[in-house]
């Protein structure tokens, strides 16, 4: 199960509607060892595309190295998809490379439904194989 603050999610939804008609993407990183996602770092979509997400590969490195620096691990990769349900593709699965991150999805696309505009949801993504966790929004995590 991922449990994310309301101010994690709601960045990360805000930074897929304000990146729409383009895919978002990011990461949210965490205490090495700990799970528990903290920082909130919004990416660039290197490819501008619609339906295609790429992390501009210097922009990758750099944060690798500052988190390696810091003691973090991405526990969190997100991205959006504007025109489809919040699920992994073929690509997402193919470029899921962090076995332990949770991999959330933000749809953006028409038609969601007026009382929940967006789907946010999160799956593990290991060895090709895709498995949905649920969700839980907290305030703030527990000491």
């Amino acid at each position: 199960m991922l449990t994310i603050t309301r101010e994690l999610r709601d960045r990360i939804v805000a930074h897929a509607r304000a990146d729409h008609p383009d895919e978002a993407c990011g990461v949210v990183a965490g205490p090495e060892g700990s799970g528990r996602p903290e920082r909130f770092i919004p990416m660039l979509n290197a490819a501008r595309s619609p339906t295609f997400y790429e992390f501009d590969s210097g922009d990758l490195l750099k944060l690798y190295r500052e988190m390696d620096d810091r003691d973090e691990v991405p526990v969190v990769v997100y991205h959006s998809h504007t025109a489809t349900e919040a699920y992994p593709s073929r690509t997402d699965v193919s470029y899921a490379s962090e076995p332990e991150a949770h991999y959330v999805l933000v749809s953006t696309a028409e038609g969601n439904g007026a009382d929940d505009p967006y789907e946010f949801r999160s799956y593990r993504i290991v060895d090709g194989v895709i498995t949905e966790e649920d969700v839980q929004v907290v305030e703030e995590y527990a000491a």
